[in-house]
């Protein structure tokens, strides 16, 4: 009988099939933290989120993570303020997508219409 060898320190256990580890973080400058012990750090981190380069689905993926996390500790306060930017973040992916529209339609219309 083989004995198998323990996987390296810290490199946690892999899925059958995958070449990626769980309950390790593989990309670490990657990460985005998240405060949520009091307000100012939420707020902290609803800023951060905000500037960080990250696509529309993985800010929102933090920030209810950061939501969630508040509401089970009981800080009310800190979860309304991760969903206010959630919110937030929603409008300005809503405003960007209205404004792109405009101006696409803008461009298509004055096109077609020479005189001559």
């Amino acid at each position: 009988m083989v004995k198998r060898k323990d996987p390296k320190v810290g490199t946690g256990k892999k899925p059958k099939g995958s070449g990626r580890r769980l309950y390790t973080d593989e990309n670490p400058k990657d990460t985005v933290g998240i405060k949520f012990a009091t307000p100012a750090d939420a707020r902290a981190t609803v800023a951060k989120v905000k500037k960080v380069n990250k696509p529309f689905a993985r800010k929102i993926q933090i920030l209810t993570v950061g939501e969630q996390r508040a509401k089970v500790m009981g800080k009310q306060k800190v979860a309304q303020i991760f969903r206010q930017g959630k919110d937030s973040i929603r409008k300005g992916k809503k405003d960007g997508t209205e404004r792109r529209s405009k101006k696409v339609a803008s461009k298509k219309s004055g096109s077609g219409t020479k005189k001559g």
